[in-house]
């Protein structure tokens, strides 16, 4: 029996322009994915997947024929892991070729609608497994620029940066003296990355000047030792986003009446929500019908 492990993952600046090389700090969460892998007779896969309250969500069997994948259901899930399995053979072609099986079991330590990295680190369990390039497989697969693999892959805050198309990953000493003051906030819907991602590509203009100011913005959040200043870095940034992307801040389209700053994480629409506060903000947030308030030490690795 072989174990994987993931981490869950938050981009906290970047969104959007890090697809084009922009600097950004991303952060591993206390959160993930496991994946168990466990022999059994015959060239067959039997695939569990249960959620956070140790509930099936999704369960499937797949047959190996010739080396060639067979799924026994037609439903979108098992359609999408299909896939996976199929560029795991074009980048490993000795992935199953044998003649055993396996029984396969993922658990997830969030909900699915968190947004935390639901398919990254199942991406990243089964290019481990595979004894494959993660980055590869997330290419072939889902896209993206790949911060949420390294994320997966590392137990500390990162900066992530695509050059010359491949990803740079450095580890930093990210630890706020404010960090009390931090909190994430689930809007109460899951943002399809890929969605984001084509409106922003859709949407953006000219972007250059922008990606130099993001990783000024990036590098200044690293340092900062005070409330104040992360809470203009953050206005800043969200300002920059939304005139790149022609959408509107989420503070200002939901929240325009609360007493700190408030920051998108990733695809903007949904998903979780950096928010600064001088006292716990739980009960603004409620009253709102957003019900899901964590903050930064219970969230972050």
């Amino acid at each position: 029996m072989e174990t994987f492990y993931s981490n869950g993952k938050l981009l906290l600046t970047g969104e959007y322009v890090v697809l084009d090389g922009a600097l950004s700090l991303a952060i591993p969460t206390k959160y993930g994915q496991s994946l168990t892998i466990e022999s059994i007779d015959g060239p067959k896969i039997i695939w569990k997947s249960f959620d956070y309250q140790n509930t099936i969500w999704f369960e499937s069997s797949f047959f190996i024929k010739n080396s060639i994948i067979e799924a026994s259901q037609s439903n979108e899930f098992t359609q999408r892991l299909l896939q996976i399995l199929n560029a795991v053979k074009q980048l490993n072609p000795q992935f199953l070729k044998s003649n055993r099986g396996f029984k396969i079991t993922s658990k997830l330590d969030f909900p699915n609608n968190w947004g935390l990295g639901t398919s990254s680190t199942l991406i990243n369990n089964i290019a481990n497994w595979a004894k494959i390039d993660a980055y590869q497989l997330l290419e072939v697969t889902f896209g993206g620029s790949g911060y949420d693999i390294a994320c997966a892959q590392n137990n500390f805050p990162i900066t992530y940066q695509i050059c010359n198309e491949k990803p740079v990953v450095n580890a930093i000493d990210f630890n706020p003296s404010f960090k009390k003051n931090l909190y994430f906030i689930h809007l109460n819907k899951k943002q399809n990355s890929r969605d984001g991602i084509k409106h922003y590509h859709e949407n953006k203009g000219k972007y250059k000047s922008a990606i130099l100011e993001i990783d000024k913005i990036t590098t200044k959040m690293i340092g900062c030792d005070a409330l104040k200043s992360f809470e203009e870095l953050i206005i800043k940034h969200e300002n920059m986003i939304s005139k790149i992307t022609n959408q509107t801040p989420v503070k200002q389209a939901l929240f325009d009446d609360f007493d700190g700053a408030i920051k998108s994480l990733g695809a903007w629409g949904g998903d979780f929500i950096l928010a600064t506060s001088q006292n716990n903000p739980s009960n603004y947030f409620k009253l709102k019908g957003f019900k899901t308030i964590i903050s930064y030490e219970d969230m972050i690795l």
